[in-house]
């Protein structure tokens, strides 16, 4: 049995984005004993879509589509192969309450190419996007099978693990269970992860393991096939404990969707802790990605954002002289900020951030050059000075998170 791999978007073409779905998906399909020997990448235009899909018809039987299920005038893929299929489109209608619960929410008109998202080829079956709106499809004709995929990888992802693969499975007559669990790390790049699992990656057969770059962080997949799901976690288990006992410092968590601020706001709630942040060469980034977590306003009342040595003065009631006399860029200044923040928050833990984002230098220090503060109520506070590469933005991100697992592993210790 053979597959096929047909990712969609002019974007890719053109070099702007990485087709990373598509690599995702030949991984997932080597688990299951599916031979793919071809991949293509089409753009924006129905009739080249077509003739692909024609192509991958004569030397595969799965046809694989990512993206273009959009609402935009260039989503074309899930017309263009319903079309070549001579199948009308239909509703559906757990999607199409889901789409219309998000437009009212917005309080914006239902348009009729939103509606698309909610639509599927008739005779398919659904495949459930849990993350966005657009429904993806599975569809079996004659001696082939179809697959559309939504394109962006956050809702490609789960939509693949937790609803194609159960298809390809039974179609492929691969009867075992597949389990896959995602172990998330932040602070080792995916070359020292790769060598420092080297051994594990080398003999790999039943556990699989596939390692991914994400922003600033990397993921491992885990992927154990058994009788049943307990055989298949038994199996599991003994490779999560080894790459825990060698790379433990480094986890924050599990789960395709989850992420460090995520992760923080859980142990905030665990701990039942109050949070709080003073930024400088951030400004504000931190508590922002905290205020975008639902839930967070039990643990976080507000925090302080002070560019210049005088709102640090100001904002959080530290000596002038003294900041002056240290500097922004130094440890003295992050602890001060961290304990005055928490002071004035009456928080249980904040953090801090100042330091210089670039591009220029500043005070005789490289751009890149940050210093992390943490202080917990009844502690000394610490800091910690980084220098990391990359752009201005590279820099903040690269900060923000940094200061998150610093907080994450306080509250877990």
């Amino acid at each position: 049995m053979q597959a096929e791999i047909i990712a969609v978007g002019t974007e890719i073409l053109m070099g702007q984005i990485t087709n990373t779905n598509g690599a995702y998906m030949a991984k997932q399909l080597a688990a299951l004993g599916i031979a793919s020997y071809h991949q293509q990448v089409v753009g924006d235009n129905a009739q080249r879509l077509a003739d692909a899909i024609s192509l991958a018809e004569k030397r595969s039987d799965i046809v694989i589509l990512i993206g273009g299920l959009g609402p935009t005038p260039d989503d074309l893929t899930k017309q263009t192969l319903a079309s070549h299929l001579n199948l009308p489109l239909v509703e559906d209608a757990d999607a199409m309450a889901k789409l219309t619960a998000r437009v009212k929410q917005q309080q914006r008109p239902m348009t009729p190419n939103n509606k698309l998202q909610a639509m599927y080829p008739q005779g398919a079956d659904v495949l459930v996007n849990r993350v966005g709106l657009a429904v993806g499809a599975w569809i079996k004709q004659k001696q082939h099978a179809y697959v559309l995929l939504p394109g962006p990888p956050k809702e490609f992802v789960p939509m693949v693990d937790h609803e194609l693969l159960p298809h390809l499975a039974k179609y492929s007559g691969h009867h075992e269970v597949l389990v896959s669990r995602v172990m998330r790390f932040f602070g080792i790049g995916e070359s020292q992860l790769v060598t420092d699992l080297g051994d594990l990656i080398a003999k790999q057969t039943n556990p699989t393991l596939a390692t991914y770059i994400k922003d600033h962080e990397v993921t491992i997949r885990v992927t154990a096939s058994g009788k049943t799901q307990t055989d298949a976690d038994a199996k599991l288990e003994p490779v999560i404990g080894t790459i825990m006992d060698r790379e433990g410092r480094y986890f924050y968590g599990y789960g395709d969707d989850n992420s460090l601020v995520k992760e923080l706001v859980k142990a905030l709630a665990a701990t039942d802790k109050q949070i709080t942040a003073a930024e400088s060469l951030t400004a504000g980034e931190f508590q922002a990605a905290l205020g975008d977590v639902p839930g967070v306003s039990s643990y976080f009342k507000g925090g302080f954002v002070t560019y210049s040595l005088a709102t640090k003065a100001a904002f959080l009631n530290i000596d002038a002289r003294e900041l002056a006399a240290h500097g922004v860029v130094s440890e003295f200044t992050a602890k001060a900020m961290a304990e005055h923040a928490r002071q004035r928050a009456a928080a249980d833990i904040a953090v801090s951030f100042t330091g210089v984002a670039g591009p220029d230098t500043l005070e005789g220090q490289p751009a890149g050059t940050v210093w992390i503060g943490l202080a917990r109520l009844g502690q000394a506070p610490i800091a910690q000075v980084y220098h990391f590469p990359g752009s201005r933005n590279d820099v903040r991100k690269r900060a923000v998170m940094t200061g998150m697992m610093m907080a994450l592993r306080s509250l877990r210790d």
